[in-house]
């Protein structure tokens, strides 16, 4: 009885760990690490209770020992060893008292205080959303950087500095996601490689027919009737009287004899069809039009700087036009890009200052917003997946300093600005390309700020990410990727307050790492007089 609740309390855990390791995808890594240790707190549990129950059964085992002596001497001859008075005496001690208190000890619950807290910490859990999310987050990343699920499922990912995989099961997983997704494209690469692995001999839970039905589903909802008639038959070797195969197996080839009746009646020449390979197609539930530009920035290719452009960009020292705190120690400033100007200010805040700032943030951390274009209310978006936090000057003399400085520098009035927000990206995490400014169909996106529109952006990076997570304008081809201790500015509106569709960016999922950001938007209400306006429209 006691060894089949260990065995129940270990699978609990396990059930309970691979969630934990798939993660939220609406959450913060700075967040996530305090799951971590939770679990491992859990596991300490887990691990008293173990001992709890070893020690249980040891002491169990020395009373069968001692009994099993005894009860083998008795047997012998019972009247001799009942003779002996003391073993009468003890004979009715065992059975009146003792072995009371061995069915007491066998009854023992060491369970209890594990389950107090597993129940405790239960609270703090991902939820199913969570789970689906982080794996919406990897197929993400997959179609971002183009990974085949090998590389993924191996772990072979650049940056990496903890050795990780995934099982024939989490491939099954990944699988049956995109599946209740209709995401049929990535339900064939996903049960494909837990396929592969198991017919490679990898030991799991999830059985070939299981995924077999779910492979051959997916290819018939992308038109490969063929293949998926060919797995349909295999399913069947495995277990013949599996009824769902069978009733796909009568309706896929009464579907292809159809076709084959249409064909052949048909005098036009017909096309030959596509390959598996070529006819699959991704999901376009998340479409943006510039998709395609956007992941080739985020993977660094498809950078429109020509050579000739590029030498006309420098570095120099910077002293905010002549701003009296900078004329003695400049900063370091170089040219990102030229059209639009994106200029990157290096060693701009410091170790110490980021900490700050990441101390005050992570209590308020929560998903991220944005404002509906139309009735201007703020609200989540599956296009923007990060967590975020403000800031006011008043809270702390770092966050009054820092933004003296990005005034300073930029020679703009923060006063009317936004308060500073923090953001970060974790698994996943990303902005689809999008704008700062309000465009003229939003006329009352900034109406409550009573401040106008957006004039520029000053973005900082708080932390390196060791893969993706790069700033990308896909209108002109542009590519800032993070540094910590840098900082990024740019002009939203031309000096004549019209909107510079060129700046329109995004922010590249981390494909591995950790992503920390802080960035003040500035509006144009007292700039009247430091950035005068142009009466050409592009300015």
């Amino acid at each position: 009885m006691a060894v089949m609740k260990l065995w129940s309390m270990l699978l609990l855990m396990g059930l309970l760990a691979h969630a934990s390791a798939q993660m939220d995808f609406f959450t913060s890594i700075g967040q996530m690490t305090d799951l971590i240790n939770t679990e491992k707190d859990l596991v300490i549990s887990l691990k008293d209770y173990i001992l709890a129950e070893e020690s249980k059964l040891e002491q169990i085992k020395k009373w069968a020992n001692k009994l099993d002596h005894l009860t083998a001497t008795a047997t012998k001859d019972p009247e001799e060893y009942l003779g002996h008075p003391i073993n009468a005496f003890k004979l009715m001690k065992r059975l009146n008292t003792e072995w009371n208190e061995l069915e007491n000890l066998v009854l023992k619950d060491m369970s209890e205080e594990f389950i107090s807290n597993l129940t405790l910490q239960r609270q703090y859990f991902p939820t199913d959303e969570d789970q689906t999310g982080a794996a919406k987050a990897l197929l993400r990343l997959q179609d971002t950087y183009n990974l085949d699920t090998d590389t993924i499922s191996r772990g072979n990912l650049p940056g990496v500095k903890c050795e990780s995989f995934l099982t024939a099961e989490d491939c099954f997983e990944l699988g049956k996601i995109a599946y209740s997704e209709a995401d049929y494209y990535h339900t064939e690469l996903w049960m494909e490689q837990a396929l592969r692995q198991l017919d490679d001999g990898e030991e799991s839970s999830v059985d070939k027919v299981s995924v077999l039905d779910y492979l051959s589903y997916a290819l018939y909802q992308q038109g490969n009737l063929n293949k998926a008639v060919e797995l349909t038959k295999k399913l069947l070797l495995l277990d013949p009287e599996h009824q769902r195969a069978n009733g796909n197996l009568k309706y896929f080839q009464y579907i292809l004899s159809t076709e084959d009746d249409n064909n052949s009646s048909s005098k036009e020449e017909s096309q030959p069809k596509e390959s598996s390979k070529t006819a699959k197609k991704k999901s376009s539930v998340d479409y943006v039009p510039e998709r395609k530009k956007y992941e080739k920035l985020c993977r660094g290719e498809g950078l429109k700087m020509t050579p000739r452009r590029e030498k006309k960009l420098f570095c120099r020292y910077y002293s905010g036009n002549k701003n009296p705190r900078y004329i003695v120690g400049p900063v370091k400033q170089e040219d990102e890009w030229d059209r639009p100007r994106i200029v990157r200010f290096l060693d701009i805040i410091s170790n110490e200052e980021i900490a700050k700032i990441k101390e005050l943030a992570k209590p308020r951390l929560r998903r991220a917003t944005i404002s509906n274009p139309i009735t201007g209310v703020l609200e989540t978006a599956h296009y923007r997946i990060s967590k975020s936090a403000w800031l006011s000057s008043y809270e702390h003399p770092v966050i009054e300093r820092i933004n003296q400085r990005i005034q300073d520098l930029t020679g703009l009035d923060v006063s009317t600005a936004e308060e500073l927000q923090v953001a970060n990206y974790g698994m996943g995490g990303q902005y689809e390309p999008h704008f700062d400014f309000a465009r003229k169909d939003e006329p009352d996106a900034f109406k409550e700020l009573g401040t106008g529109n957006r004039v520029a952006t000053w973005l900082f990076y708080m932390s390196d990410v060791s893969a993706g997570g790069a700033t990308v304008f896909p209108e002109v081809g542009a590519a800032v990727w993070p540094r910590k201790g840098t900082a990024v500015f740019w002009y939203n509106l031309f000096k004549s307050g019209e909107g510079d569709y060129s700046t329109r960016h995004a922010a590249c999922p981390v494909l591995v790492g950790n992503k920390w950001v802080s960035n003040k938007w500035i509006h144009e209400r007292g700039q009247e007089f430091r950035r005068p306006c142009s009466l050409s429209e592009q300015d």
